[in-house]
């Protein structure tokens, strides 16, 4: 009954958790939120300043007391009270313009494959502490296979490659669910900690992670380009402590992030090794799909396709993949209920 009541108050949502950023589909309506996964804290009274985008501004422009977090790490929760303050002002955030003092929503929201029991149970805690009534879980690959539109339910194999900030997730999928999967901790972030780990043993220049990240939008690359990419990389001179500018190419970038992209190249590759031939022969007629941001880092999709030799595309929109896949689901609750992490064995005993 009371379920009925908050279900004509609120919207359900969707909402792809993510290190880098958080997206929230309402039913509906579609994508209304894309924000930074920042949160602003004022450590002196430990009040929350900023969520969001506005975070992110304040990163590394803040006093000492004043810090700029992002409470997931990996993918998963790092601190808890910071993602449950994060996640309510979203959840009020996607209820502005209708009349509701406090939205109970039920919310779908992707998590990692192969994350703990006790992962998933942060993530059903820190959703109901914000203010869900009901909260479903869904394997990120799953979600981002649904959202790129792959008949993921079909006796058909289906690869997806979700490169997000903190995780890469390579699954095979057949008939609903995942028969292969690898959870990698080599995604955006640390293609940016690459850049500036380069930075200060190359040009002895401190960078922070916006300009790295910047830097790496602008220039980077897995293959060498038609046209030589330049981009200027400011930061503070390690030896003199002054600002420092220098122009640097697709080429020293590709040379910064080399081991990382040569290692999740490599654990495609070792995916696809490991699938069974009948689901093999799938994936050579209908290739790989990549999805996340990172699967926007020019030259991947190519040398993917080279070192597996399976055709490799990447999804339409793939920055919001997953959150159009817990869409999907939302439309589609009681028809999709069986691709749904069982969450029955998380609940605690009041």
């Amino acid at each position: 009954m009371l379920n009925k009541f908050f279900g004509l108050f609120s919207k359900d949502l969707g909402i792809d958790l993510g290190t880098a950023n958080t997206l929230v589909y309402v039913k509906d309506k579609g994508i209304v939120i894309n924000e930074p996964s920042v949160v602003a804290i004022n450590q002196k009274t430990g009040q929350v300043l900023a969520i969001g985008s506005a975070a992110k501004n304040m990163v590394g422009r803040t006093p000492a007391h004043i810090v700029a977090l992002r409470p997931l790490v990996n993918g998963v929760i790092s601190d808890f009270e910071v993602t449950e303050q994060m996640l309510k002002y979203f959840f009020n955030k996607a209820h502005e313009g209708k009349f509701n003092f406090m939205p109970r929503p039920r919310v779908v929201a992707a998590i990692p494959s192969g994350v703990t029991e006790v992962e998933k149970k942060a993530v059903i805690d820190a959703a109901k502490n914000a203010g869900a009534r009901e909260v479903f879980l869904i394997e990120e690959p799953i979600a981002a296979a649904l959202g790129a539109r792959l008949p993921i339910q079909e006796a058909l194999a289906s690869m997806i490659v979700d490169i997000g900030g903190g995780t890469t997730e390579v699954a095979v999928i057949s008939l609903g669910g995942i028969v292969l999967s690898k959870s990698l901790r080599i995604a955006g972030d640390k293609l940016n900690e690459d850049i500036i780990q380069y930075a200060r043993d190359e040009f002895n220049l401190l960078l922070g992670e916006r300009t790295a990240e910047n830097i790496k939008i602008a220039v980077g690359s897995t293959e060498e380009q038609e046209e030589l990419l330049e981009a200027p990389m400011r930061g503070r001179d390690i030896v003199t402590g002054l600002p420092k500018e220098i122009i640097v190419n697709d080429v020293h970038i590709r040379k910064a992030m080399n081991r990382s992209v040569k290692f999740l190249v490599d654990a495609i590759r070792s995916t696809v090794e490991e699938t069974p031939p009948e689901l093999l022969a799938d994936l050579m007629s209908h290739g790989i799909i990549l999805a996340g941001g990172g699967s926007l880092l020019r030259g991947l999709a190519n040398s993917i396709q080279k070192e597996t030799k399976i055709s490799v595309t990447v999804a339409d929109d793939p920055l919001t993949a997953v959150v159009r896949g817990t869409g999907f689901v939302l439309e589609k609750l009681d028809e999709l209920a069986e691709i749904l992490v069982d969450t029955d064995n998380l609940e605690s005993p009041k």
